[in-house]
């Protein structure tokens, strides 16, 4: 585990990592677009992942959920190694995320898209849903009390009977993060939240992240080009430009590193 530069009250216990890479590469033909990654995260931690368009973030994601296999590397969830593994298993372990652009199901209605979350829980076979047994009716029934409860938690209760796209476009990200939340994950990675948003619903998106982190006790990794958001969450940083990290730290060093001001600004 690499020192961090501030110590919480959290880290002063011995950490547990839930999420690690290893030397982890993903090249497409001649292209590397990400090259010998290695993160840590703690449980309980905000990290965030940034850089310029085009760095390898949303790659690293990927691979980290299995979306594509790396090329090198391994990836380990709470020390289980699962490189590899297909998105659905990933989920199965606790991992859940978002994805850039909004991919919400258009016909359903707001609770009807959080209910694909929470159909994870309902385990009762085909009969028992085909027939309407009376433990799927039970389960059933806890999914829809679990979903509005999630929908209350984000203010989103009183839409859950509208089209999910009939939304706002915050409230949109916001149903998008309880879809996750929905498949009761101890990991949460959001890609490009506040993308879109306007200053007000950043900060508020701010507060949302903090309060489920706390409330539904998880770990967060996140990508985000709003650097009021990632500055003002995160507790740790790793930073990508071109496939390759340049610096890690919490918000505070990483905003005065000469390779991250580069990166982002370049150089005369």
């Amino acid at each position: 585990m690499t020192d961090r530069a501030t110590e919480s009250p959290r880290e002063a216990i011995v950490a547990e990592i839930m999420l690690s890479t290893e030397n982890l590469s993903m090249r497409f033909g001649g292209l590397t677009a990400v090259a010998d990654l290695a993160i840590s995260i703690e449980k309980n931690e905000i990290a965030g992942l940034i850089g310029p368009n085009g760095a390898g973030k949303t790659t690293a994601f990927n691979v980290i959920t299995g979306m594509y296999r790396p090329s090198e590397g391994r990836v380990r969830y709470k020390g289980k190694d699962i490189t590899g593994l297909k998105p659905h298993s990933i989920t199965e372990l606790g991992v859940a995320r978002t994805f850039q652009n909004i991919r919400l199901f258009r016909d359903l209605t707001v609770l009807e898209n959080v209910l694909v979350g929470c159909n994870m829980s309902i385990d009762t076979g085909i009969f028992g849903a085909t027939l309407h047994l009376p433990g799927y009716l039970k389960k059933e029934k806890g999914a829809r009390d679990f979903a509005m409860k999630l929908l209350e938690s984000v203010g989103l209760a009183g839409q859950a009977g509208e089209n999910a796209v009939s939304l706002p476009y915050g409230k949109q990200r916001r149903l998008e993060i309880v879809r996750a939340l929905a498949t009761k994950p101890t990991m949460l990675l959001l890609d490009e939240p506040a993308a879109g948003m306007n200053p007000q619903e950043s900060v508020e998106l701010m507060a949302l992240i903090r309060r489920v982190r706390d409330e539904f006790d998880l770990t967060i990794f996140l990508i985000e080009h709003h650097m009021q958001v990632v500055m003002g969450v995160c507790d740790h940083m790793y930073v990508l430009d071109y496939g390759v990290t340049i610096a890690h730290g919490d918000p505070s060093s990483i905003q005065k590193n000469p390779k991250v001001i580069e990166a982002y600004l370049g150089v005369e």
